[in-house]
C-alpha cells in the first residue's frame, strides 16, 4: 500500500473523530491476541481507534510495530488514541474513498 499524503491522513483523522477506540492496549501490551484483534477489526471497518491505557510512554514505537504487523498505516497519533487505516483489499467493498 503506497504512503498516506498528508491530505489522506486529514480526511482520515476527521472520519475517525466521533469513532470509539475499538482495541485496548492495556498491561500486557502488543500480544499476538491484540494484533489479531485489530486485524479483524481493520477487515471490519477499515479504519479504527486504539487506545492505550498501559505503555504509553512506548506508544509510539508499539503503534508502528502493530501498523508493521497488520499491514496497516497509521493517520494519527492524538494524545494516547492512535488511528490505524487499511482498505479492504477487494475494491467493490471499500467503505472509505478520498476525495483528493
Amino acid at each position: 500500500m503506497p504512503p498516506l499524503s498528508s491530505a489522506q491522513r486529514k480526511e482520515l483523522r476527521s472520519l475517525a473523530h466521533h469513532l470509539v477506540p475499538i482495541v485496548l492496549i492495556g498491561m500486557k501490551g502488543v500480544t499476538e491476541t491484540l494484533v489479531e484483534s485489530v486485524n479483524q477489526a481493520l477487515e471490519a471497518h477499515e479504519l479504527i481507534k486504539v487506545k492505550f491505557n498501559d505503555h504509553k510512554d512506548e506508544k509510539r514505537v508499539l503503534i508502528d510495530s502493530i501498523s508493521e504487523a497488520t499491514d496497516s498505516q497509521v493517520a494519527g497519533l492524538i494524545g494516547n488514541v492512535a488511528i490505524l487505516y487499511r482498505p479492504n483489499p477487494n475494491p467493490d467493498k471499500r467503505k472509505i474513498t478520498f476525495s483528493r
